[in-house]
């Protein structure tokens, strides 16, 4: 039986939730986990989403417990299949979270491990139970990871952190992970989702293309190299934003807010169309 995706609307907290669930495997990720899950976050790079966030959660007491070693030899059975796996399946659907328009929360409870951690660290905010636990133990598999994925965790993990794991296998609490600062919020066993959602609704109190714009800058900003004039310009166009104007007179006539979009097109949120 293979692993389904499923997605519940949350209007409250103006965000969706996509569950992982794969029945008595602790949401192992299989191959059509993984494409489902590219497929999907793909689709939310559409224009006028109702959505100001995406949770992402597993079934039960589990986030992910890694890939689903029992498709490996049919899924990886030589160079061909193996690539079209890390690539074409894993890769894919780890960018689609990574390069996700709106701001992207995991929601953690229980094992987070080898393709669970992969998804949890591209997420851009974590919110885990006590009981949670973290690592990468390949090593006792006989295979390392695959370069690809593992760019993507060294850009969002500390070097240390994923040496320990991957050189002595270690599976970490979360919180050791609330100490060093991967987790942004640690809360009691069965609370993640709750927390989340509490998370996706302070999301949603802003302005809507001010998360957008701050995901952009920061995935734009790791690549260390100097912003162009052009760049610096884009970087100020919300001065003719209708909602800065908003914001700054609600601020000194001492109002809340009232913001008019709750949808932006992909134009208008990335920088690069402009």
């Amino acid at each position: 039986m293979s692993g389904t995706l499923h997605t519940t609307p949350h209007p409250e907290s103006a965000c969706l939730v996509v569950t992982l669930e794969n029945p008595g495997k602790r949401n192992a990720l299989d191959a059509a986990l993984w494409q489902a899950l590219g497929d999907l976050f793909l689709e939310l790079t559409a224009e006028n989403l109702p959505w100001r966030s995406v949770i992402l959660t597993g079934a039960g007491n589990a986030f992910a417990a890694g890939g689903d070693l029992e498709e490996f030899p049919r899924v990886r059975a030589d160079l061909a299949s193996a690539l079209d796996y890390h690539e074409g399946k894993v890769g894919r659907a780890l960018r689609a979270i990574a390069e996700c328009p709106l701001p992207v929360i995991a929601a953690i409870e229980g094992p987070c491990i080898g393709g669970g951690l992969e998804i949890a660290a591209l997420c851009d905010l974590r919110v885990a139970g006590h009981g949670a636990r973290f690592g990468a133990p390949i090593a006792r598999l006989g295979f390392w990871m695959y370069p690809g994925e593992l760019a993507l965790l060294h850009e969002r993990l500390p070097e240390g952190l994923l040496a320990q794991m991957l050189l002595e296998g270690a599976v970490l609490d979360a919180d050791r992970m609330w100490r060093l600062g991967v987790l942004h919020h640690c809360v009691e066993d069965g609370r993640a989702l709750k927390e989340a959602l509490a998370v996706a609704r302070r999301i949603a109190t802003g302005a809507p293309r001010v998360a957008r714009m701050h995901k952009y800058w920061l995935r734009r900003l790791r690549r260390c190299t100097p912003l162009s004039e052009e760049e610096k310009r884009t970087g100020l166009a919300f001065l003719d934003d209708p909602d800065y104007r908003e914001g700054l007179s609600a601020f000194l006539e001492k109002r809340p807010p009232c913001f008019g979009r709750h949808g932006q097109s992909e134009n208008e949120g990335n920088p690069d169309e402009h």
